[in-house]
């Protein structure tokens, strides 16, 4: 062998010592020197190795390298994947079939689509994946670290050595990959990286399938196998008519909607019995969760997330909560995450300068940082970085069935100067405050996630008045489905906690919403933010005593329920919980044994049947010839009055914002007849007074209000009465 050679060989070997070589398999497997071979193995613990055939594998000084030089006739006896025995220093014997005996497995084109930021499958390519390869059966790893001068593979199958499993780069595409034979699901791993600076740190798998439950931080080897029940649901889907079907959601915290009796979570699949059970009897079509990605904090709800392809571990593995939307199907019950791509948190293990560089945030401070929350801002113009959202969000409907993403703080990704001072952010190109890259992102979202898997929903939390949120991209929108209504939200809460004497000062609070409601295909929510952070719960929100507060909460539920736009409300509000959410502890659930609280609770599921069994509170919630004002400016007396129709039917809802009952208010009608009180949330069932009009009223042929007839009617004291004309 020439000393050229040797000092190549020398070199290789020096760089693989040091844990910094950036493609091992120039040096380890099987090479042809001249007219011999020689087969060279990396077993940094081991103090005698044997090759396959019982070729005897000789130390190369102190380094960790075993070699052995074999001739023709040998190389053709050995196979393709040629297994190692070697002994540690302890004297365990282990043997395995050394893995850079394999080439590579990522195709240069998934390569190419990783760089443009269109691999919409990249899941699949990157992260851990059982799988065979040339009939030897084991798990393919790989990882994007672009400035990562070595990446290995640890885990419990190496005693978490870094300098075990080197793997290979795949040049200018900052991939890293390794086929490691004989790993099986369920293996921990995680990537240990040294950094352009010579440090080596720790990286949990940003494509894990799986997580260890908190607080331990390693990822999981995870292999499928569900056989999903639902081919029913998915086809129905594909032709969901969201526009003009019934959108009730109720959106749930898994870990604090209930728990074990001894405090601990419930399992993903006793969650779904459970869910969906009270949720087929309260009327809802669909659950919202709060984040089920896995996070390490507890009191984040989810929303700092360290995982994004891995639902979290507290409730059980990702196929228990397949089973969880599984069964939801079955049941006809829709499932919607909250999904957070507006940021991360700082954790060391997750995402955070994952290979010592500012690779999925922005380096400078002004643009990647997000004070108000402690968390980085996604790099939304990498294209690497894009793919990594915008795959994960197609990953959620297609591994597991998801029906929508409500996606969290649009805002905060819509601005550059988001929740900052002057000086604290940098303009776009053009000199202006919005986050170019941002938009593109959220275009390119939604177009992806809505041709891939119609009927599968966007629903953006966009606080501010962005133009054209949830209008289609072609038309110059940003594409999403829907949009959260806050506007409404924030004036309605205004407005219900003011003192019904003053409330006159406040009518407008309730019309205004009416001026710009069908510019966007709204969402109406009273979600989990507004009943933590001392903000109080909804009922203990309302002004009065105990009777008139939960009076007000009935009230509430019933002028959101009958508003045009698709509903939310988090749990707990349906029944009228007093203290604030505790992300740590479950429901008051012994409130619904209460009178008063379960009316409201018959009250909630009551709204829920009557919405989804009339078309005309929901078939043009997104347009105004669903809605009609009765009388509006009846701010005096705090009374609102509209109409609810469709081409088919009307329904009337009459308001009453005060405790006062009002006998003989004059209220205009469409037409003569009797009109039947369908709803009256006031009913001493819902733990009311009962005031009302018996459960009919007649119309007179006396026209007031525009209308062509008119009625006196009995409005019950914070309390809506619903009227439907009955033909004889």
């Amino acid at each position: 062998m020439s000393p050229e050679r040797l000092s190549a060989e020398d070199y290789d070997l020096k760089s693989i010592e040091q844990g910094r070589h950036h493609d091992p398999f120039v040096i380890l497997g099987c090479h042809q020197l001249d007219d011999q071979w020689v087969v060279r193995v990396w077993l940094p613990t081991a103090v005698s190795a044997v090759l396959e055939g019982g070729i005897e594998l000789h130390p190369f000084g102190n380094s960790g390298l075993f070699r052995a030089f074999i001739n023709g006739k040998q190389k053709e006896s050995l196979a393709q994947h040629y297994w190692v025995e070697w002994t540690e220093a302890s004297g365990q014997v282990c043997r395995t079939i050394s893995p850079y005996t394999f080439a590579a497995q990522i195709g240069d084109f998934d390569l190419h689509l990783l760089g443009q930021g269109r691999h919409w499958n990249l899941y699949n390519v990157l992260g851990a994946r059982v799988c065979q390869i040339d009939g030897v059966g084991g798990v393919q790893f790989a990882v994007w670290a672009p400035s990562a001068e070595r990446v290995s593979v640890v885990g419990s199958f190496n005693g978490w050595h870094g300098l075990r499993h080197p793997m290979r780069s795949r040049g200018r595409s900052g991939v890293w990959e390794l086929f490691i034979p004989g790993l099986q699901p369920d293996d921990r791993y995680k990537f240990e990286l040294r950094t352009l600076h010579g440090d080596c740190i720790l990286k949990a798998d940003p494509y894990a399938s799986a997580m260890e439950m908190r607080p331990r931080t390693a990822s999981i080897v995870y292999d499928s196998s569900h056989q999903w029940n639902d081919d029913e649901w998915m086809a129905a889907r594909r032709q969901y008519d969201w526009q003009h079907s019934p959108l009730s959601i109720y959106e749930a915290h898994l870990g604090s909607w209930q728990r074990c009796d001894d405090g601990r979570f419930l399992n993903y699949r006793e969650l779904a019995h459970r869910l969906v059970k009270y949720v087929l009897w309260m009327g809802y079509t669909h659950i919202n969760l709060l984040p089920v990605s896995e996070h390490p904090l507890d009191e984040s709800w989810g929303y700092q997330t360290s995982a994004y392809y891995a639902p979290t571990r507290r409730f059980g593995d990702p196929d228990d909560f397949r089973y969880f939307v599984d069964y939801c199907h079955g049941h006809g019950i829709g499932v919607f995450l909250d999904w957070v791509p507006a940021h991360f948190p700082k954790d060391e293990f997750a995402l955070a300068r994952f290979d010592g560089t500012a690779l999925y945030e922005h380096e400078d401070p002004r643009r990647g940082e997000h004070k108000e929350w402690g968390t980085y801002v996604f790099n939304y113009g990498r294209n690497e970085v894009r793919n990594f959202l915008i795959a994960n969000a197609l990953y959620w409907a297609r591994e597991f069935h998801i029906d929508g993403l409500r996606v969290d703080a649009v805002a905060s990704m819509l601005y550059l100067d988001y929740a900052r001072e002057d000086g604290e952010w940098l303009p776009n190109e053009h000199g202006g405050n919005e986050n170019l890259e941002a938009v593109d992102f959220i275009k390119i979202l939604n177009e992806e996630v809505h041709g891939q898997f119609p009927g599968v929903v966007l629903m953006a939390e966009e606080s501010t008045s962005w133009p054209m949120v949830s209008r289609p991209v072609w038309m110059g929108g940003l594409g999403f489905t829907m949009k959260w209504n806050m506007g409404w939200m924030n004036d309605t809460l205004n407005y219900f906690v003011q003192d019904p004497v003053y409330r006159l000062y406040h009518h407008n609070q309730l019309t205004f919403s009416q001026v710009y409601a069908y510019c966007e295909n709204f969402i109406l929510p009273l979600s989990h933010d507004e009943v933590v952070h001392l903000k109080k719960a909804l009922v203990a929100k309302m002004p009065g005593d105990t009777w008139q507060q939960l009076a007000n909460l009935r009230l509430l539920l019933s002028y959101q329920m009958l508003s045009p736009g698709k509903k939310l409300l988090f749990m707990g509000g349906e029944f009228g919980q007093w203290r604030e959410w505790d992300v740590n502890n479950q429901l008051d659930w012994w409130l619904c044994e209460q009178e008063q609280h379960r009316g409201v609770q018959l009250l909630a599921k009551d709204l829920n049947k009557l919405y989804c069994q009339q078309p005309a509170l929901h078939r043009y919630d997104f347009d105004p010839q669903g809605f009609e004002w009765i009388d509006c400016h009846d701010c005096q007396q705090s009374v609102l009055s509209f109409v609810r129709q469709d081409e088919g039917s009307q329904l009337l809802c009459l308001f009453n914002f005060t405790p006062v009952v009002r006998k003989g208010y004059r209220v205009g009608l469409p037409q003569m007849g009797n009109y039947r009180e369908v709803l009256n949330s006031d009913a001493q069932l819902y733990g009311g007074s009962n005031a009302g009009n018996d459960g009919y009223i007649t119309a007179e042929n006396y026209s007031w209000m525009g209308r062509p007839a008119s009625a006196l009617v009995t409005l019950p004291p914070l309390a809506v009465v619903v009227l439907q004309h009955e033909e004889r």
